[in-house]
């Protein structure tokens, strides 16, 4: 009875001729780029915060496995079925959170806050009820969490610029140029532009470690069993389903519907729920639509051939998951400082992004106290500070700040 309520196609999906008719160089291309954007800065900050909760080369590796494979699956299948680019990948946000709770919790809790978000994920798309939770928690406020989060990363940002300024500098110069020179960028996006030139310097100052570095090799994911613990559960799955639901998927269909593609929101959300689980199963975050690179995938060509570029992407997302062992030693291998740079700037543009909505119209006092629990970094009751960041901003805005609430409530019902 509750899968009735998912979308089915318009039509049934295009035949293996017809997609090699779709297909062309363009959107060949914008898929390419559209995974080279994911591989790249976005595994940086998975990389960051792995390192910093102390987790093993191993379980790096089968991270990168997990959201790579499992969601290129995922992306290739729902772009044919439904003919149109839908490219999952995982949540960002998610990942940043995940870092300060490795530093109380064990990866198999973290692990366990996984499952648990994906079958909330499954029952909330098989139901219908994700257009509610959408607008339980008021945006701003949730994004006034997000920046606190995201704050890290533009300061390690900095850091890096101070204490290594001959390998980050070149690279947040190239990232600025293929910013302010935007027909150059649309090629070269300027996170690609600031990889190729940071590894050029690494390369050229000897920075590179490649003695541990060896050929291809086949993923070998790490399973491990969860553990079930209350505070994961309470810090974790909560601003997991809002960032994955609210922030994430609510992106990812504003860009698709800009472009003129109507999203299938409630097989979508069930499709990030088994995405999770299949993705907690070797310890990944859970699984997206993504916002920039859906955005990608559909800033050219014809609309009706856009899904060949969501396809492209997925099939070269499963292609990597498979060998996400060689780039995982790869990337290690790099300075500290690399990373840091790369994560950096692929969160810059998110970040600011994230004061704009916090803080442009309504709940501003709420978005701000929600902004500062959650850069204090308390813990409480073993519970990280996003989730009280989260209940601290509604309480204050419920509190001072009615008519924003009432004119959202208004809002609504309209």
């Amino acid at each position: 009875m509750f899968l009735s309520r998912i979308e089915r196609p318009a039509a049934p999906p295009p035949s293996l001729a017809q997609m090699r008719a779709d297909l062309g160089a363009t959107y060949v291309a914008h898929g390419f780029i559209g995974w080279l954007f994911a591989a790249t800065g976005p595994v940086a900050i998975i990389l960051t915060v792995g390192l910093h909760g102390g987790l093993s080369e191993a379980e790096l590796s089968s991270w990168i496995f997990g959201v790579f494979f499992v969601n290129g699956l995922i992306t290739a299948l729902f772009s044919w079925i439904y003919a149109r680019p839908l490219a999952f990948f995982w949540t960002i946000p998610g990942t940043v959170l995940v870092g300060p709770a490795l530093g109380h919790l064990s990866f198999p809790e973290v692990i366990g806050a996984f499952y648990v978000t994906g079958l909330l994920t499954i029952l909330l798309g098989a139901t219908g009820w994700v257009k509610r939770l959408m607008q339980a928690v008021p945006l701003p406020i949730v994004m006034g969490m997000v920046a606190g989060v995201f704050l890290r990363f533009g300061l390690d940002l900095v850091h890096a610029v101070r204490t290594d300024v001959l390998l980050a500098g070149p690279m947040v110069a190239a990232w600025i140029a293929l910013t302010a020179f935007k027909r150059i960028g649309e090629y070269i996006p300027p996170i690609i532009g600031a990889l190729v030139i940071g590894g050029v310097a690494a390369i050229a100052l000897g920075r590179f470690d490649l003695a541990g570095v060896s050929g291809f090799a086949l993923a070998h994911p790490v399973v491990q069993a969860p553990v079930w613990s209350w505070p994961a559960m309470v810090e974790l799955v909560v601003p997991l389903i809002i960032t994955v639901l609210v922030v994430q998927n609510g992106q990812g269909f504003a860009v698709l519907k800009a472009a003129g593609h109507e999203a299938p929101v409630d097989a979508v959300t069930l499709a990030c729920g088994v995405g999770a689980l299949l993705s907690a199963a070797v310890g990944a975050v859970s699984t997206c639509l993504a916002g920039p690179t859906n955005a990608i995938l559909v800033s050219a060509g014809e609309h009706r051939r856009h899904y060949t570029a969501g396809i492209t992407t997925g099939l070269l997302s499963i292609c990597f998951g498979l060998l996400a062992p060689g780039f995982t030693k790869f990337m290690l291998a790099a300075p500290k400082s690399f990373i840091a740079t790369l994560a950096g700037l692929a969160m810059l543009r998110v970040l600011q992004n994230a004061f704009v909505a916090a803080f442009k119209a309504r709940f501003p006092l709420g978005a701000l106290v929600t902004f500062l629990v959650t850069v204090s970094d308390i813990s409480l009751l073993n519970i990280g500070a996003a989730f009280w960041g989260l209940i601290a901003g509604v309480v204050v805005s419920w509190l001072l700040e009615q008519a924003d609430f009432q004119a959202l409530i208004a809002e609504q019902r309209t």
